[in-house]
């Protein structure tokens, strides 16, 4: 009998099996991005081997390290379940609690023996947790491994440079080292994450790049804990334990804050977003698109389910509900990665297009219309409904308006001229 582990070693294998250029990541990634998450990949692992040839940062102390390895482990155990639907939840930055262990590491081991850290405890996370999360192919696993431990190496070289890490942790000159390896570790690791993320999206919102206040409040708390955590190992190792609790419900308010954050946005009747959801997730496309000036654009559909009135007052609300999920689905299901549909209330859905012109938005229209127009929706394993359409209303920025407000009236006017025109069409 093949156990667990064995399993998700041959799965981790089988993901990255074939040739190159066979890799989902050439179909999702920017080649700007592929090229600088190789180039951090590889710069990881120069300096790491580099470090282990030289001795650079003096001799490894095997039970601090072994000692690491086994807390941080532990701890992802325990957290495991957590960490998963954190992760499919979470945006593009992500605070990663084991952040805690990395920084003990930079002041308690040699800069190679710190990354190599990283690396064994990113493994572990990958096999365990984030290999089977939609939001976390391998690609970018492989990137963020590459900067945790760039930021780990980084971090224990100033100390081994500054003469720091031989002057014991004991003392007020220990605190010092405690304290720049900390920030060495956050300003290295920020500045790599979010040059990634830009890359990888083109986001240039703050909030996407290095996160907001609220999650870098977080990331230090993470950090004071990983100073705790090394003078427990230096005074009393025993002492590591008591780390584990406080971490645990740290992670425990990270997923709480991103349920709460992620039900203020989303309809509880489809899983997409709410009005204010969207609408929110709109402007800010709208003001990027402002700001890059003249070439840049966007569409906006307004969907309406036909004689959705029928299947309720047939049906029953509660099919009607179903029918509206399922209608979701088949939408979502007709788009782009890169569009977003929410639900306006009752029977009617919304989709951003961005980057998109007169050329692609009539076509993704039609294929929104013709899916809903093929659909079968079983109902208590009895009931099949079937015949059902939309009417889409197109607007595009700028032609429609100048503002989103604008281009969403142009939208919805031009969903009633549909409707007017017999329903089960697009209009412009």
């Amino acid at each position: 009998m093949q156990s667990g582990g064995g399993r998700a070693v041959r799965a981790a294998v089988t993901s990255w099996r074939g040739w190159p250029g066979r890799w989902a990541m050439w179909m999702v990634a920017r080649r700007r991005w592929i090229g600088y998450a190789v180039g951090c990949e590889v710069l990881a692992a120069a300096v790491t081997v580099a470090g282990l040839m030289t001795g650079f940062g003096g001799a490894v102390r095997p039970v601090w390290f072994g000692a690491l390895v086994a807390v941080g482990i532990a701890q992802a155990e325990m957290s495991r379940r957590i960490e998963r639907l954190r992760r499919w939840m979470s945006g593009q930055t992500h605070i990663n609690v084991t952040s805690v262990w990395y920084l003990a590491g930079a002041v308690l081991l040699p800069p190679a023996w710190v990354a190599l850290l990283a690396l064994v405890l990113y493994l572990h996370l990958w096999l365990r947790v984030w290999r089977n999360v939609r939001t976390r192919p391998a690609h970018r696993f492989a990137a963020s491994t590459g900067w945790a431990m760039l930021s780990c190496f980084a971090a224990s070289a100033v100390l081994a440079v500054t003469g720091l890490n031989d002057v014991g942790i004991d003392s007020w000159y220990g605190l010092c080292a405690l304290v720049l390896a900390a920030a060495v570790f956050e300003v290295v690791n920020a500045g790599l994450v979010a040059i990634g993320i830009f890359l990888y999206t083109n986001s240039r919102s703050s909030a996407d790049l290095v996160g907001t206040w609220e999650d870098n409040a977080f990331e230090l708390a993470t950090l004071c804990l990983g100073g705790l955590t090394a003078l427990a190992l230096v005074w009393q190792p025993v002492l590591v334990v008591f780390v584990l609790p406080p971490l645990l419900l740290l992670h425990r308010y990270l997923l709480l804050k991103q349920q709460l954050q992620v039900a203020a946005v989303t309809d509880e009747k489809t899983g997409l977003l709410n009005t204010a959801g969207w609408h929110d997730l709109a402007t800010r496309e709208f003001t990027r698109a402002r700001r890059r000036g003249e070439g840049s654009e966007f569409a906006v559909l307004m969907i309406d389910l036909d004689h959705f009135k029928r299947i309720n007052d047939t049906y029953g609300h509660l099919t009607g509900d179903e029918v509206l999920a399922a209608v979701a689905v088949t939408i979502e299901g007709s788009l782009r990665q890169s569009d977003t549909v929410g639900r306006f209330g009752g029977e009617e859905f919304v989709v951003l297009l961005p980057a998109t012109g007169a050329t692609h938005v009539l076509g993704i229209a039609e294929r929104v219309r013709s899916a809903v127009g093929e659909m079968t929706v079983a109902v208590n394993g009895s009931v099949r409904i079937s015949g059902l359409s939309v009417s889409v209303g197109v607007a595009r920025y700028p032609a429609a308006g100048e503002t989103l407000d604008e281009v969403l009236r142009t939208a919805d006017a031009a969903l009633y001229r549909a409707k007017d025109s017999g329903r089960n069409c697009v209009s412009v």
